[in-house]
């Protein structure tokens, strides 16, 4: 006669549960317990910090818009058509010369970046410190009007704005431009 009896092979721990099982749920609770450790030691120490890490940070380009003095530069779209209609700001274009000549605001100057300050001190030659002076250049991510509009406010210009993706927002709402085909 065959006996039938039925033989766990496959674990050799008394509840059943092979040992190999039992050490992975062992490593996986300690990657855990040290994941947490580790989440609340940086949460601690971000709290004993003079000057902490922001939870949440605005990352829009108009927030990052902000001169080494602290103050906004950004200007809204309304904000520098209407200082235009009533001409009381200078347009500076911070892109290369090939694009202005392509096409700019309408009275807009050119003072491109790369030409350097001497470029920008003669651009600038004879207007009044008082002066609200829009920069511009062309994308979301363009920083050559940012990087004018500080170096103007270091010049002593303390009335300096760039406006968001200058070119394409003026261009696109249909405001007054030239060289444009």
């Amino acid at each position: 006669m065959v006996s039938s009896s039925t033989t766990n092979t496959c674990s050799s721990h008394p509840d059943g549960v092979s040992g190999k099982w039992k050490r992975t749920w062992g490593v996986a609770i300690q990657f855990v317990a040290i994941g947490l450790l580790a989440v609340v030691a940086a949460v601690a120490l971000n709290a004993l910090r003079s000057d902490p890490l922001p939870w949440i940070g605005a990352y829009s380009e108009e927030a990052r818009l902000t001169s080494p003095t602290g103050r906004k530069l950004a200007i809204s779209l309304e904000e520098a058509y209407h200082l235009h209609e009533r001409r009381e700001a200078l347009f500076l274009d911070a892109r290369s010369a090939s694009e202005y000549a392509a096409g700019h605001i309408a009275g807009a100057l050119s003072a491109p970046v790369s030409e350097g300050e001497e470029r920008l001190l003669q651009v600038l030659e004879g207007v009044p410190d008082s002066t609200v002076i829009i920069t511009y250049c062309d994308g979301e991510t363009c920083n050559l009007s940012k990087e004018l509009a500080i170096m103007i406010e270091t010049f002593g210009f303390p009335n300096v704005h760039v406006l968001v993706n200058g070119w394409s927002v003026w261009k696109n709402a249909g405001h007054p431009i030239e060289g444009a085909s």
